[in-house]
């Protein structure tokens, strides 16, 4: 595989933000193609869509579930994950419950990922965890997660939906994402057959490769076009001629 592909092979392309209309996630769907990215993580109502979409390609479809927020209770996430399996997702983004976790109910969050683990081991779907780190404020949730995630033998754990936004002493929203210090840790503290997805702030080139040398093999990004042209340039395969733009994304 050379250098292009390699990255491109990294790339879940978001298609997750709530104004997306179904002509921008086709146009999403064409841009994951055309740079024969790993995924297009996509709203769980488009899978069948996304597949149509994809036809011809080997991008697969990677659905959210209790996205953003992890409110859903347990019995809900399970069924939205036999849901997107049986519309042909074969990857799955899972939000934890980030309550559960402050508030250290470790029993219930890990039955609620093993009740989800076993609906996408069944379908050969590759699960996702994720964490939400801005909404955590102590390494220790996030060990513990670690944990749990390599315990039950899940695919990634990952850092951040995209959307969790955190509301400053100035009552204006933000998040960090993927910070180096989380990836370090989830990557020392996950078990070695577990990888990690950085999601948050990935945008550029360089921000590809920087978490790629922290031992992540998975990110979720909008800015793909800008990205992969950008490695096009640098590792001597021209770039700046694609039809895709980075507006038609958002998110992330």
């Amino acid at each position: 595989m050379d250098k292009i592909a390699e990255l491109a092979k990294m790339i879940d392309h978001s298609l997750l933000h709530p104004t997306m209309t179904d002509a921008e996630l086709e146009q999403g769907c064409k841009l994951a193609k055309a740079y024969n990215v790993a995924t297009v993580c996509i709203k769980p109502y488009a899978i069948k869509e996304g597949l149509r979409w994809l036809e011809g390609s080997d991008v697969k479809v990677c659905a959210v579930i209790g996205f953003p927020h992890g409110n859903s209770a347990p019995a809900v996430k399970v069924y939205e994950t036999m849901h997107a399996c049986s519309d042909g997702a074969t990857e799955i983004d899972m939000v934890v419950n980030i309550g559960k976790v402050l508030g250290e109910d470790w029993a219930y969050v890990e039955n609620e990922i093993e009740a989800i683990v076993a609906v996408t081991k069944k379908h050969n779907a590759a699960l996702k965890v994720i964490f939400e780190n801005d909404y955590l404020p102590d390494d220790k949730y996030k060990i513990r997660l670690c944990e749990i995630c390599s315990k039950l033998k899940v695919e990634f754990v990952k850092t951040s939906t995209g959307y969790g936004f955190v509301k400053g002493a100035d009552g204006k929203y933000s998040y960090e994402g993927a910070t180096e210090h989380d990836l370090i840790l989830m990557r020392k503290h996950s078990a070695p057959a577990v990888q990690i997805k950085a999601a948050g702030g990935v945008r550029t080139l360089d921000d590809l490769l920087k978490v790629k040398a922290l031992g992540v093999t998975r990110v979720g990004a909008t800015a793909t076009a800008a990205i992969l042209e950008e490695a096009k340039k640098r590792f001597g395969m021209g770039g700046g001629t694609s039809e895709f733009t980075d507006g038609e994304a958002k998110g992330y």
